[in-house]
């Protein structure tokens, strides 16, 4: 068999960028298909033979030369889209940059995160306070890790307090650390979750506990679990509970958000994406609550608020280069509310809790108010709640001002004079 250097590329009359290879022994094309005579027709064909010489061997060891050149530099490449794609959008319209501006950072305020774990060898939390870590999945606590497969932990712990390539939304928190969920993200085991809750709140004295972790209504989560127990035994000491409304998972029958955001007093968090339309697969809230079957009712209506969720960037394991990614679900706008809540605590946090300096239960509702009162509504949204949008996305340094009139901070009262 002959090989293909004696053929020759011949265009296509009726479009000239499609090439056709004929034999030279063959007529080809006659000239009457191009307007031209046979042999002006035999000219238009590309010879077969000097385009492979070209390209063999120069060709391949000059792809060759290409790919290896792109594998040398793919750090630094991937380092300047990171700049070009990154998330700050997600901080900017949340609201958390301008409160970051105004002078906090988070500092004073305990965050603890239930997940797989964090790499505390990042580069970006060089400068962590990392204030306890626990893992109640393997039992293991040495060294501080993450277990995840996917950097789950790690992922969510540098939207909250990276500071380094960028800033999380509270960077200078005190942050524990447990792990729950297994390398797959997911915990078939409700103890786990249970008992990291539990720690988080007796041994860390959590001001916040961040969950972006759920099921389904009616499973492992059910309103007599111990998970929803011991969020309540938090919620009951004044800790705040910001939780992921879920993930709509196509194989289930989604009807409300996941438990335990369920919960009247946990603040449940749906995803938006830059455009502010609510992430497709972000859970919908039911009007009734499945625990007493009475309709919901404000500020405790589910979702309460959407947070930037879609396509964030964040930190993954250290040994990765370059170790970013970015990540969408509603696990990532649930660290983007708690984010927003330790700024307000750090500013506003003696003056919500009062006299007493003991945040209780109507004064974590009217918290909850505030942020239904500061979100922004979406631009299909036409009632004060919306089952997919909640009351709006979040905006931080409207939640701040709505705390403070909530709470009379900043408010002057005189004296009336005595009648005469």
């Amino acid at each position: 068999m002959r090989g293909i250097s004696h053929l020759e590329l011949m265009p296509e009359p009726e479009d000239p960028s499609l090439l056709t290879a004929v034999d030279t022994d063959a007529p080809g094309y006659p000239g009457k298909a191009y307007g031209l005579t046979d042999e002006e027709a035999r000219k238009l064909r590309w010879p077969m033979g000097p385009i492979i010489n070209f390209l063999w061997p120069w060709g391949a060891v000059g792809f060759s030369a290409i790919v290896v050149s792109i594998m040398l530099v793919y750090p630094s490449i991937y380092s300047v889209l990171g700049d070009v794609l990154d998330s700050e959008w997600a901080f900017e319209d949340s609201g958390i940059r301008e409160l970051q501006r105004s002078g906090t950072m988070g500092e004073g305020v305990n965050v603890c995160i239930v997940d797989t774990g964090i790499d505390i060898n990042h580069p970006d939390f060089y400068d962590l306070s990392l204030e306890g870590f626990r893992d109640f999945y393997t039992e293991v606590n040495e060294p501080v890790r993450d277990i995840g497969q996917a950097s789950h932990g790690t992922l969510m712990a540098g939207l909250l307090v990276a500071n380094g390539s960028f800033v999380g939304a509270a960077p200078e928190v005190s942050l524990s650390v447990a792990i729950a969920l297994g390398p797959d993200g997911k915990s078939a085991n409700e103890r786990m979750v249970s008992q990291a809750i539990r720690w988080c709140r007796i041994s860390q004295d959590a001001d916040i506990i961040s969950l972006s972790l759920g099921s389904e209504p009616g499973s492992i989560f059910a309103s007599s679990s111990d998970t929803t127990e011991a969020v309540k035994e938090a919620l009951g000491e004044g800790i705040f509970i910001v939780a992921a409304a879920g993930n709509i998972d196509p194989g289930q029958n989604s009807s409300d958000v996941s438990s335990p955001a369920s919960l009247p007093g946990v603040i449940a968090v749906g995803a938006h994406g830059k455009s502010g339309d609510p992430w497709k697969d972000s859970a919908t809230g039911a009007l009734a609550d499945p625990e007493t079957g009475q309709n919901r009712t404000f500020p405790n209506q589910k979702p309460e608020i959407i947070a930037p969720g879609v396509d964030l960037w964040s930190c993954i394991d250290s040994e990765r280069d370059p170790p970013y990614a970015f990540s969408t679900g509603t696990s990532d706008s649930t660290v983007m509310v708690t984010g927003a809540l330790a700024l307000i605590l750090a500013i506003h946090g003696d003056q919500i809790a009062g006299d007493d300096g003991e945040i209780d239960e109507q004064e974590m509702r009217l918290v909850k108010v505030a942020l239904a009162n500061s979100a922004k509504k979406t631009v299909d949204q036409v009632q004060t709640h919306d089952q997919k949008s909640g009351y709006g996305l979040l905006d931080a340094i409207e939640w701040s001002t709505q705390v403070q009139k909530e709470f009379g901070i900043g408010t002057e009262t005189t004296d009336s004079p005595d009648a005469n």
